[in-house]
């Protein structure tokens, strides 16, 4: 298993300290959301159908033509180089660490790419995969780019796939209108924006074909009821949605000011989080995991990501954690 953000019970063990006890800064997840909406009995006693109204609510979220729900965007990352015969696969990195190694795990090529070394790249490849805003650099691509690269990758039958798992605080960014395109494949993550993690839900948008291909890898019922019956609910409140966007990029911005402020600038970021590289990621990672503060530390770059705190009381104890480390570094 490849580590990721919010292995809390991991970190309260080797460190000590109470579950309870920790802020835990590790993910890109909302750490909030709004009241839910209550669940009807029957989507617990009856199995799940694709005529719920949820295709349609978040076809009308998205703005895309054709979409798949899924059991979180892992299961598509995980599926989709099944469908293609083995083939050379640039991924741009640094990225979440998923993807490289789901298509190297189907026996793909893969060919690990910087931003800069993509256009000289592009024709030895079949499949171009990136994540939009990257995780954990936050770096944005054009859709123009985008759009032109796909369209070279289009001309011989390949794909560019594009993980837009962030985006949704920044839509006007995103390709899910331009899916019923050949050889365009976007992921989307529910339970980043919503702050629903646990509900195990995502999105794959792209042309029919390919969507019923996958359809059928995954098989019936890949998404619970009342998982569908929650996300149904919560794509339609348009009210709700502006005013979590718009916590969220106020939020990001004072994480990234709180950074600033305490001679840590970040090296980028988005809405959900803020990321530096440092050389000293990995010192600062241990003295605020000593603090029951936990955030996500990556080796290749020397880095951290730091997630939102949820309430005042986080922002104050990240605050003085920081301040304290400064003084301590100084």
């Amino acid at each position: 298993m490849l580590e990721h953000g919010g292995r809390l019970r991991a970190a309260a063990r080797r460190h000590g300290i109470a579950l309870g006890d920790w802020l835990d800064l590790s993910t890109g997840i909302a750490p909030y959301g709004w009241p839910l909406p209550p669940i009807p009995a029957s989507a617990w006693t009856r199995l799940p159908e694709t005529d719920d109204g949820l295709e349609a609510a978040a076809r009308d979220y998205y703005g895309a033509a054709h979409l798949l729900p899924v059991a979180g965007s892992q299961a598509a990352i995980q599926a989709l180089p099944r469908l293609r015969e083995r083939c050379r696969v640039g991924v741009v990195a640094p990225a979440y660490a998923e993807h490289a190694a789901a298509w190297r795990r189907e026996g793909h090529r893969l060919l690990e790419l910087s931003e800069a070394g993509i256009n000289r790249a592009l024709e030895r490849l079949e499949v171009l995969l990136l994540v939009n805003p990257n995780n954990p650099t936050g770096r944005r691509f054009a859709p123009e780019q985008l759009l032109a690269w796909r369209a070279r990758l289009a001309e011989r039958g390949g794909w560019l796939l594009v993980d837009e798992a962030f985006i949704d605080c920044t839509p006007e960014h995103s390709l899910a209108a331009h899916c019923d395109r050949p050889g365009l494949i976007v992921l989307r993550s529910f339970g980043k924006f919503f702050g629903l993690a646990g509900i195990r839900l995502g999105f794959v948008l792209a042309e029919p074909a390919l969507l019923a291909r996958l359809d059928e890898l995954l098989g019936p019922w890949a998404v619970s009821g009342p998982a569908r019956a929650l996300a149904t609910a919560l794509l339609q409140d348009g009210p709700g949605q502006q005013v979590q966007r718009e916590r969220l990029r106020a939020d990001g911005e004072r994480l990234a000011r709180l950074l600033r402020e305490q001679g840590l600038t970040p090296t980028g970021g988005c809405a959900l989080f803020q990321w530096l590289a440092d050389a000293r990621a990995a010192v600062l990672h241990e003295f605020l995991a000593a603090q029951g503060i936990l955030t996500r530390l990556f080796q290749q770059p020397q880095s951290l990501r730091f997630g939102l705190p949820p309430d005042e009381s986080g922002w104050a104890r990240l605050e003085r954690a920081l301040q304290a480390f400064k003084e301590h570094s100084a």
